[in-house]
């Protein structure tokens, strides 16, 4: 996997411009090296900057505000312009949120109407202090998980995600309505439960190959972080592991209309962690958890490269603060030595990021706010 001589274009963002956007009014970087460290105190923008790379990979933050919420205090819009070489082309990549609410997405000028379909053209991970929720939050944290790894490798898979959810709401409205008015149209959600139980399907036949792929993978980086063997178990349930959509909506039919909700099918779907046999959030320690964040992204990160033969940017947002010194050098030295990718890290200590880079023997460039 380490080999690179297979590996085609690789995205590299040379240069990104920020006008009202977050805590930036306007302010402009050229990004010259492959590895770039973003240096500065609590609340300079280090976080906003990374974010706003993650904003052209994705058509949108990572943090899943409210658009407004990106945007300047005091001001109604914003845009974010960026130049990323596919290498050899360059390409200008610009997102504008408009005073009226309306978001534009551009590529070399030219509008993209349906934002679904750049994603995965610029591949990108990020991993960000708050991502724990994913080992230790509610089960839509690991679906959102398992769903932003699969809609960059597989344009079909994330418009059946999109497909799903809207008939997921018209489905849970017929039912509603059904329930309310003691009558409806049952040929009406007959259709539903058909077009759900399709779009459904083949969503979970992706994300039961991805688990079965990745799985190894994450217990793998697990273990090697923690640099020990621990018994470490990850499961995939689904409903649909045991019956097909189109059943499993037929057999809650009087419960769902008893409820006014579907309440069952992929969109309860989940992953279980499990650390000698218990609930790995339950007994897991704070380094532990900490661990299995890494191991799960650096796994997403490994298994996007072997795929798109193509190596995503890595966005590293303040990771280090509760690491070691060794743990730190282990980190950087599986990302940033025998890959091409370009990796952003933000830290609030230069001298810690100057010095592990040296270590490392690293070329890099710093930027300070």
């Amino acid at each position: 996997m380490d080999t690179v001589l297979y590996f085609r274009r690789m995205p590299f963002v040379k240069k990104i411009s920020l006008v009202h956007f977050r805590n930036y009014l306007s302010a402009s970087f050229d990004f010259t090296d492959r590895i770039i460290g973003i240096c500065g105190a609590n609340g300079s923008g280090k976080t906003n900057l990374l974010d706003a790379v993650y904003y052209l990979c994705f058509t949108k933050s990572y943090f899943s505000k409210p658009e407004i919420k990106n945007t300047y205090y005091g001001e109604n819009g914003f845009a974010i312009r960026g130049i990323v070489s596919e290498n050899p082309k360059d390409s200008e990549v610009s997102c504008v949120f408009r005073e009226n609410g309306r978001k534009e997405f551009y590529t070399d000028g030219e509008q993209i109407k349906k934002f679904s379909k750049h994603i995965g053209r610029f591949p990108a991970v990020m991993i960000a202090p708050d991502d724990a929720i994913i080992i230790t939050g509610g089960s839509e944290e690991r679906r959102k998980f398992l769903d932003t790894v699969l809609s960059q490798l597989y344009p079909a898979y994330l418009q059946s995600l999109i497909n799903y959810n809207r008939i997921l709401l018209q489905r849970n409205s017929c039912l509603k309505n059904i329930a309310e008015t003691q009558s409806g149209n049952y040929d009406l959600l007959d259709i539903f439960d058909k077009q759900l139980a399709e779009y459904g399907e083949s969503i979970f036949v992706k994300r039961k190959e991805f688990t079965e792929k990745i799985i190894p993978l994450v217990i793998q980086q697990y273990n090697e972080i923690a640099e020990k063997n621990e018994a470490i178990q990850i499961l995939y349930s689904s409903a649909l592991l045991q019956e097909n959509s189109l059943m499993l909506l037929k057999e809650n039919r009087q419960k769902d209309l008893l409820l006014q909700r579907t309440t069952d099918g992929i969109h309860k779907d989940d992953l279980h962690f499990y650390l000698d046999n218990e609930s790995f959030k339950q007994v897991a320690s704070q380094g532990q958890r900490k661990s299995m964040l890494f191991a799960l992204k650096l796994a997403e990160y490994y298994f996007i490269r072997e795929i798109k033969k193509q190596f995503p940017i890595l966005l590293l947002d303040d990771v280090f603060e509760k690491l070691d010194q060794q743990r730190m050098l282990n980190l950087l030295r599986k990302v940033c030595i025998g890959s091409d990718s370009q990796i952003f890290i933000t830290d609030t200590h230069k001298h810690r990021l100057d010095e592990a880079f040296k270590e490392l023997d690293l070329q890099y460039q710093m930027i300070g706010l």
